[in-house]
């Protein structure tokens, strides 16, 4: 078998289990199932929390587009005059002269958890009774881009709540990988891409973080820093409460081609030479860019020093031969592989990515290669 290979596409989803059930008649699609929050379960055997955006097969109805709501007695659509938005793309629709820009979502996303053998090749079970739904005003149009993180005994996981009360980072938590709780929201309006270490330093639980924002300020024109969205980091006491550390995180560098932002992908985990993380890097192009992914080494002990930032020749890139017989359901040409956690496996990792905004991927990649 091949160390690059998708191992769950949108046509693995089954609809008739979907939470959408509750409330949505209407016919849907998976538009995507990616993403994947990763970990290690237990019984050794590995597990997927993958996104899956789930669509209305038609969005538009007579002079309407609509969008997916989740409310406590269950889903709803909300309906938006076509005469007052724009639908560019097919992800999203704009409020039209709004300012801030004001966005509706064509799909809405869920968590389900998909566990593999230990070596990440085969599907042994689809959890679809563990599945993770909206059950807050504060991801009432969403759950997505799942992180998963072993800290002690305890399986960590945060999630991006999409409303429009914020868009905001929520923690759950449990103890076996496959059972969690919410414990409420972490970090506020877009502070996204929240990934904890695996494993505390100084006592205290870190996380990368990854702001954004509408305003971002120059560096001097000497300096070898391009600007823009930044991985942070920051510390907390319980994991819930949580400091932005003062020193500055990992940067996109001039001369590089993550011209547009950078941010987290896999937890950090500790290796003989310091935290190893791998992120992902954003050209501009178009509407969604061009995804790929670099690692970067952290110091064991004070993880705001970068020892090692391999941000000139990408780990990891999109690759069309793994999208090829399922192209048709590709909603825009995305050249995006975006990571999401890693698994150690002895003497190489198990990299977990969404492919194209799509489907799942792993990839083995040896140690040697981050040495």
């Amino acid at each position: 078998m091949s160390d690059d290979y998708l191992i769950f596409r949108p046509d693995d989803v089954d609809l008739t289990r979907s939470p959408l059930r509750h409330g949505v008649d209407e016919p849907t699609h998976v538009l995507g199932a990616f993403n994947p929050g990763f970990t290690r379960l237990p019984n050794g055997n590995l597990l997927l929390m993958v996104r899956v955006a789930e669509a209305l097969r038609d969005p538009v109805h007579t002079d309407s587009a609509r969008a997916v709501r989740w409310t406590p007695g269950g889903y709803v659509l909300d309906r938006h005059s076509v005469h007052q938005i724009d639908m560019d793309d097919p992800r999203q629709f704009a409020l039209k002269d709004r300012n801030p820009r004001l966005l509706g979502l064509t799909s809405l996303s869920w968590l389900l958890p998909v566990e593999l053998d230990a070596e990440g090749c085969t599907i042994v079970a689809i959890h679809y009774d563990k599945a993770i739904e909206p059950s807050a005003s504060y991801m009432d149009y969403g759950v997505e881009d799942a992180r998963i993180t072993k800290v002690g005994d305890a399986y960590w996981m945060t999630v991006c709540g999409v409303s429009a009360e914020r868009h905001c980072t929520a923690m759950y938590r449990s103890a076996n990988g496959l059972d969690y709780d919410l414990l409420g929201v972490v970090l506020d309006h877009q502070n996204k891409d929240m990934i904890l270490f695996e494993g505390k330093i100084g006592g205290k639980f870190m996380a990368l973080t990854r702001p954004l924002g509408e305003c971002y300020f120059a560096w001097p024109e000497d300096s070898p820093w391009l600007g823009g969205p930044s991985i942070n980091m920051a510390q907390s006491p319980d994991g819930l409460h949580w400091k932005p550390l003062d020193m500055p995180g990992i940067r996109a560098r001039k001369g590089t081609s993550s011209t547009q932002r950078i941010g987290g992908g896999s937890q950090p985990v500790l290796t003989p030479e310091g935290w190893m993380l791998i992120y992902h890097g954003v050209e501009k192009l178009g509407a969604v860019g061009i995804y790929r992914s670099f690692w970067a080494l952290l110091d064991k002990d004070d993880p705001s020093k970068i020892l090692r930032l391999e941000d000139q020749v990408p780990l990891l890139e999109a690759n069309p031969a793994l999208t090829a017989d399922i192209a048709h359901q590709m909603y825009l040409p995305t050249p995006v592989v975006f990571t999401t956690g890693v698994a150690d496996a002895g003497d190489h990792y198990i990299v977990a990515n969404g492919e194209a905004d799509l489907a799942c991927r792993i990839t083995h990649i040896a140690k040697e290669r981050f040495r």
